[in-house]
């Protein structure tokens, strides 16, 4: 896979989050091409002592695939719930598959914005994180979209990755989206550059781009990844922007390579 690149020694658990513009196409279909190098990269990391979990966007488009005629009902929360209930299932398949091509095992977590909250649900959900890694198996995690209450819902799957990083201490995050990093400009602009290093107390902000998204499109966004980046780089976890569709990135990261935009405290 690559020319045997020198990996960061003080990395030992990651939490990578792949946004929903990462692995579909420009007609918002899952691309099982770019789930494979993604997985592939999970896999070069486990064989080298590197264990991962995966924060995985993705399920509400993979319910609206299958559901390509509509639904019935207009409410926008049921048909979300309906689109994910629909989707987890396809995704896990899909990961299942290809992990087991490597000789892996994933696994799928689902939880709500209140397991995270200090007490049995928190420590009910390390003791599953834990167990996992300890077998050598890959949590999938995502948020139990088709369960959540408003006010337990994750802001969007930026935020469920910067508590899981949390959660598990690890050594590093990385948000992987479809542009190269945090621009100081609009991105479609020839003279803009990627900010390659933001310390949190920089005032970044107003480099960011509004967007406008589809209904079963990620609801993360560039404003997103830097607020959960910013708040997890306090907490002494290095947070990487990175964009998900080059090649090797996430091994490029782990090996140090300037790329992205690196958040530290």
């Amino acid at each position: 896979m690559l020319e045997t690149p020198v990996l960061n020694a003080g990395i030992k658990r990651v939490v990578i989050k792949v946004g929903t513009q990462v692995i579909t196409n420009k007609d918002n279909r899952i691309v099982g091409k770019l789930l494979a190098k993604l997985v592939e990269q999970i896999a070069y990391l486990y064989e080298r002592g590197i264990t991962s979990v995966l924060v995985s966007s993705g399920s509400v488009i993979a319910g609206k695939e299958v559901m390509s005629r509509g639904l019935i009902t207009t409410d926008k929360i049921t048909r979300r719930q309906v689109f994910s209930a629909i989707g987890q299932p396809r995704m896990m398949r899909h990961y299942y598959n290809l992990f087991q091509d490597h000789g892996m095992r994933c696994a799928q977590v689902l939880a709500t914005k209140r397991d995270f909250d200090p007490g049995k649900h928190r420590d009910n959900m390390v003791n599953c994180y834990e167990g996992l890694l300890a077998e050598g198996v890959i949590p999938i995690a995502n948020e139990d979209d088709a369960v959540s209450l408003s006010m337990s819902t994750f802001t969007d799957n930026d935020e469920l990755a910067g508590l899981v990083a949390e959660l598990i201490d690890a050594d590093m995050l990385i948000l992987l989206t479809d542009t190269d990093g945090l621009y100081d400009g609009h991105p479609d602009k020839a003279d803009s550059r990627v900010i390659s290093h933001v310390q949190v107390d920089e005032p970044v902000e107003q480099y960011i781009q509004t967007s406008i998204k589809g209904e079963a499109e990620g609801r993360g966004g560039m404003e997103s990844k830097l607020r959960v980046a910013k708040k997890t780089a306090k907490l002494n976890i290095p947070t990487f922007i990175a964009n998900g569709k080059r090649d090797h990135v996430i091994i490029d990261l782990i090996c140090g390579k300037a790329i992205g935009t690196k958040i530290t405290s």
